[in-house]
């Protein structure tokens, strides 16, 4: 991980009140941050989101990390999924989301890299303001952008459940990703759709503001979810730069889509 930056990390997940399995995955380690969100049925959406966690967190500490390095990691998670469904025809149709942000190396300084494929989530809380970073793979998603749908209509249509891209498929979709440099203070949030389906991202800005830890923030957040309705698996990584001396930021970095 870059010299001179301070992270703080939390991790929390639930089953929730509905499902028997939890078939969230989630690995949150040196500079790498990264939630799957398996589907499949049969604990085979747990194989998937578990081999797609582990698979990038192989990537954790090593120096000098480009985003091309992540997104081929998750072609090589994408391989193994498939390889695994060959091996067992109870884990066929398997597949698995991915969202996350890892720190990457971008002309010679430490930048955030935010990753997603499938409709988990990644946001930025910064200046007492949040954005989601991340655009969702979902019909729904794809309905709210040509205009047929408002934001409020989204969250309770039958279809906000279909996902659009995912691992264990055969080519992989494309993988979404963004590149900023870091700001001291900035928190992210990394989940599943089990957070986002139950609470309003107004709700997750007002408990990112409450001056908990993350650990108690990431506690916070997958409880409220499991309060108001728990349908779906939850997980929640927050990680918070707590200190990154300002001289190392490259100030001609800007935000940018990378294809």
């Amino acid at each position: 991980m870059a010299a001179g930056l301070t992270l703080n990390v939390g991790v929390a997940t639930h089953v929730g009140r509905v499902r028997e399995h939890n078939e969230d995955s989630a690995f949150a380690q040196a500079g790498v941050y990264v939630v799957a969100d398996g589907m499949g049925g049969h604990a085979a959406g747990e194989v998937a989101s578990r081999i797609t966690a582990d698979t990038l967190g192989e990537l954790a500490g090593r120096d000098g990390l480009k985003v091309a390095d992540f997104v081929r990691q998750i072609e090589t998670a994408n391989w193994r999924i498939l390889a695994a469904a060959g091996q067992d025809p109870a884990k066929n149709g398997m597949a698995t989301t991915v969202t996350g942000v890892a720190l990457v190396t971008v002309g010679g300084s430490p930048h955030w890299a935010v990753l997603n494929l499938g409709d988990s989530r990644v946001y930025r809380y910064l200046d007492a303001a949040l954005a989601q970073v991340t655009v969702d793979h979902s019909e729904v998603q794809e309905l709210v952008d040509a205009g047929f749908l408002t934001d409020a209509e989204a969250r309770v249509h039958p279809l906000r459940h279909t996902v659009t891209r995912s691992l264990g498929r055969e080519p992989l979709p494309p993988v979404d990703t963004w590149v900023f440099p870091p700001c001291p203070g900035e928190r992210f949030v990394v989940c599943s759709d089990g957070l986002t389906n139950e609470v309003g991202d107004d709700e997750i800005q007002a408990i990112l503001g409450a001056g908990l830890d993350p650990q108690a923030c990431a506690d916070t957040l997958v409880e409220r979810a499991v309060d108001n309705g728990g349908r779906d698996n939850v997980t929640v990584i927050v990680v918070e730069l707590a200190d990154y001396p300002a001289a190392e930021v490259d100030e001609d970095t800007t935000p940018r889509g990378m294809p």
